[in-house]
C-alpha cells in the first residue's frame, strides 16, 4: 500500500491552503440513510424523504500534506440555526498526515485509502462546424485530446486493503495549447461544514471552507461498489437509526456507499482549485442553547 508519509505543514495554518482540482457531485440521498450519520442534536434538512448529499473527489497538487487524493462522502445537509452545513459521512485519503489531521484536529471520520487511476486517451475528430471554425481560425486545434478516467478506491483495514468503490468519470477533459482556463467562469464560494462527535473529537464542530476555482458542469460520474450487493441495498437502506451513536464502522461504511450509489443530480468540475480551510470551532447545538435559557430563568 502506497500511502504518503507524514511531513506536516499544517503548523503553518490555519487557514490551510489546498490547490488542485476536484469533482463536486450532488445526489438525492434517502433521509433514512443519511440520518444515521447525523448527531441527534442537529436536524437533517429534508424534503419528501430525501436530503442533498453526494461526494467531493479531489486531487491536490499542493497542500499542508503535499500531494494527495481525497474522497469526501457527504451524507446530507444539516440545520443548526442560524446556519445549515454539510455533514461528512466518511473521508478517504491516501496521506497518513492528512488522515491524522482530519481525525485529531478537524473531527472528521477520516480513513487511509488507496486511489488507483486508469486514464484512457483518445483523439476526437472535429465535426463539420469545428472544421469550418478551424478554417477561419476561430478554433485553436484540429482535434481534441479526450481523457476518460477510472478511479478504484480501496480502504485500508488493519493489514489488508478492501475495495470501497469504483468511480468512472465519463466526462472529457480537453487538452489544448492555450488550456481551458479562459473557457470556464471563475467563481468564489463558501462550503462550511459541521464535524466532530467522533472517538477522537467528541465535541460538535464547525469549520469554514472557502473555494476559488474555474467551474464547469459535466456529466455525473458513475459509482459502483462490490461491497454493497445490489440485492441487499434495499433491505440495508430500510434500516432506521435515530443517530450515529449506534452505527458500527461496518454499517457506516456500507451506508456511505449507499450515499455514493444514490441518484446524482448535478456534477461540477473544479479546475485551478484554491481552497482555504479554517480552524474548527466548537458549536453549541440549538437544543442545548434552549436548555441553558430555560435553566437560567
Amino acid at each position: 500500500m502506497k500511502v504518503k508519509e507524514r511531513s506536516s505543514r499544517y503548523h503553518f495554518g490555519p487557514p490551510w491552503l489546498f490547490r488542485g482540482s476536484a469533482l463536486y457531485q450532488l445526489h438525492l440521498v434517502k433521509a433514512d440513510i443519511a440520518r444515521a450519520f447525523i448527531p441527534k442534536e442537529l436536524r437533517l434538512v429534508e424534503a419528501f424523504g430525501y436530503t442533498l448529499g453526494g461526494f467531493f473527489l479531489a486531487q491536490y497538487e499542493d497542500s499542508p500534506a503535499g500531494k494527495f487524493d481525497e474522497l469526501v462522502v457527504i451524507a446530507g445537509i444539516v440545520w443548526n440555526p442560524p446556519s445549515s452545513c454539510a455533514w461528512a459521512a466518511r473521508v478517504l485519503v491516501n496521506s497518513d498526515d492528512a488522515c491524522h489531521h482530519g481525525r485529531k484536529e478537524v473531527g472528521l471520520p477520516s480513513h487511509i485509502a488507496t486511489f488507483s487511476k486508469k486514464i484512457v486517451t483518445a483523439t476526437e475528430k472535429p465535426n463539420r462546424s469545428q472544421s469550418f471554425l478551424n478554417r477561419i481560425s476561430m478554433n485553436s486545434t484540429f482535434a481534441n485530446q479526450m481523457e476518460h478516467s477510472e478511479i478504484e478506491v480501496s480502504q485500508a483495514k488493519r493489514s489488508s486493503i478492501m475495495p470501497f468503490c469504483n468511480i468512472s468519470l465519463p466526462f472529457s477533459v480537453t487538452k489544448s495549447e492555450n488550456g481551458d482556463k479562459g473557457m470556464m467562469p471563475k467563481i468564489r464560494m463558501s462550503l462550511p461544514s459541521f464535524s466532530g462527535q467522533t472517538e477522537d473529537y467528541p465535541h460538535l464542530l464547525k469549520y469554514s471552507c472557502e473555494i476559488e476555482c474555474r467551474v464547469s458542469a459535466v456529466p455525473p460520474a458513475k459509482v459502483n461498489s462490490s461491497t454493497v450487493e445490489k440485492e441487499s441495498q434495499r433491505s440495508f437502506g430500510n434500516k432506521t437509526y435515530e443517530n450515529s451513536d449506534i452505527l458500527s464502522d461496518e454499517e457506516a461504511e456500507k451506508r456511505s456507499i449507499l450515499v455514493l450509489l444514490s441518484k446524482p443530480i448535478l456534477a461540477l468540475k473544479f479546475s485551478f482549485l484554491k481552497m482555504r480551510v479554517g480552524a474548527p470551532s466548537i458549536v453549541v447545538p440549538m437544543s442545548r442553547k434552549k436548555e441553558v435559557r430555560f435553566s437560567s430563568t
